[in-house]
């Protein structure tokens, strides 16, 4: 045989043809922020006649001249993520521009309060006290994990239908998701408790400030108005909600290929000691208790305490912090100090510590930093009143169960254009609240049929921090996500539907 033949004979190598892989969440929000912008050109500049609180009044929607040329279209796209970080908003104007004077727009807030987290977190990991106690957490729980997952759950349920807890969940995707693994789930499991847990506590928010609250304010009405619906809706919601993540939690441990977030290099090697691990140093126990009381104090320090127990109008105690991201930034920076003094950290590991803490949580800032530049893009150009106003007609005419459907669903893709809970409401009820009149039904459930829209979009809206920059820091891709999330979104979508149109008929 020879050699010609020989080379001719043997089996040539196969070519393989790359897979298009699914964008990234920066390519995502990038085409959202374009595909805003270009809507801005066929969607008319409105707004609406305010009143002495700077809330629309019905009716009163017009046109707007377009005040901006193309020039100032383009200065906007090009400075989108540069607004979206420290955007200043005129007062006057409203426009949103850094050279402006005003009140902060852009998200600086929240880009350093994640960047405060990821250090105090690197801080803690590095002192072994974590490691330890997620090991031994994992070793006890070996053969009940599930309660893991219930009561994480419950506990941002309530957290998230008393105040609205939400942004502030990053900071427990470093705690969690090594826990999760540890425990044979998957990362999924982890997004799915954090964000699905605290999302339904706010989408059937019963005494949140920030969403029933600021919504009765605008409607007329007090907060305590239609609680007992909402209630039930966070029962029986909560319920579904936590078997849908017990149930893909044991999907997945029961055969982690059908895992829909896959596995990270050394994902499957986070597994729960068979053997009880050695006990943890007073040290590392201390540090625990500083990792506990920091969060624990986190969410006291924000809750508005006398508007959660007596009223949207209710004064704030003597005792009641108030507090907002920038303490909590810097109370887990002093927490970031402390931690490493107590665990044993030098000054140069510390140092390295912290340093390391902002470079891997800056991609997850960046990413809300990104969310933030789309609506100030739809700010500058004016077209949200346009959106509600083309929004506000459909709900006129219908029957009582009809309308309180038709408020759930109007206000749908009204919650993905405004992510803020505050923002939304303070924009459309005092539109939608008048309209409750005239369908026959108390103004309480255009409240509950809002708030709905806007925390069930709020589950999947790759616009809102919660989820682009949760999903960011647990490294999971947002088309799996997307795919975890959606059955649950049918599920809530029919339940919320139903009790909205029983709540309307009983009147």
């Amino acid at each position: 045989m020879s050699d010609t033949a020989t080379l001719e004979d043997a089996p040539k190598p196969v070519r393989h043809k790359k897979k298009r892989g699914f964008p990234s969440t920066y390519t995502i929000l990038a085409g959202v922020t374009l595909a805003v912008w270009l809507a801005a050109f066929v969607i008319p500049p409105g707004a609406y006649d305010t009143d002495d609180k700077g809330h629309p009044i019905a009716g009163s929607y017009h046109r707007l001249a377009d005040a901006q040329d193309f020039s100032a279209r383009i200065r906007d796209l090009f400075l989108a993520p540069i607004n979206g970080l420290y955007g200043i908003q005129d007062e006057k104007t409203s426009q949103v521009a850094p050279d402006l004077h005003g009140s902060l727009y852009g998200a600086a807030a929240v880009f350093l309060f994640v960047l405060a987290v990821g250090a105090f977190i690197t801080v803690a990991f590095a002192t072994g006290a974590l490691d330890s106690g997620i090991g031994r957490l994992a070793f006890k729980l070996r053969n009940r994990s599930i309660l893991l997952i219930v009561g994480i759950m419950v506990v941002f349920a309530i957290a998230g239908t008393v105040e609205g807890f939400a942004e502030e969940t990053l900071g427990f995707y470093a705690l969690l998701v090594p826990l999760t693994l540890a425990l044979g789930y998957d990362r999924m499991t982890a997004v799915g408790a954090i964000i699905a847990g605290a999302g339904i506590g706010v989408l059937c928010s019963t005494v949140n400030p920030f969403a029933t609250g600021t919504a009765s304010s605008a409607a007329g009405i007090a907060i305590g108005d239609g609680i007992v619906l909402r209630l039930a809706m966070l029962i029986v919601l909560t319920a579904v909600t936590v078997a849908y993540v017990i149930w893909y939690a044991r999907r997945v441990k029961a055969d982690p290929d059908k895992s829909w977030s896959g596995w990270q290099p050394g994902d499957r090697e986070v597994k729960a000691d068979e053997h009880e691990p050695d006990p943890m140093t007073r040290r590392q126990v201390a540090v625990l208790w500083l990792v506990g009381l920091t969060f624990a104090f986190m969410i006291f320090s924000i809750i508005p305490w006398g508007t959660v127990i007596e009223g949207p109008d209710a004064q704030p105690f003597s005792w009641e912090l108030g507090w907002y991201f920038p303490e909590l930034t810097a109370l887990f920076l002093v927490g970031a100090i402390v931690v490493g003094l107590v665990g044993g950290l030098g000054e140069a590991k510390m140092s390295e510590s912290i340093g390391k803490g902002f470079s891997d949580f800056v991609g997850a800032g960046f990413v809300i930093v990104l969310a933030r530049g789309v609506t100030v893009i739809m700010n500058n150009t004016q077209i949200t009143s346009t959106v509600l106003h083309a929004l506000e007609g459909v709900v006129s005419g219908t029957s009582s169960a009809a309308f309180a459907v038709a408020v759930f669903l109007v206000n749908v893709p009204l919650a993905f254009l405004i992510p803020s809970t505050s923002g939304h409401a303070t924009l459309a009820m005092p539109i939608m609240a008048p309209l409750a009149d005239f369908a026959h039904v108390p103004r309480s459930l255009v409240v509950t049929g809002w708030q709905s829209a806007s925390g069930w979009a709020n589950l999947v809206t790759p616009t809102t921090a919660v989820v682009t920059g949760g999903i960011a820091l647990a490294k999971v891709r947002y088309d799996r996500y997307v795919k975890f999330i959606v059955p649950l979104m049918v599920i809530l979508f029919v339940l919320i539907c139903v009790f909205l149109a029983v709540a309307a008929w009983i009147g």
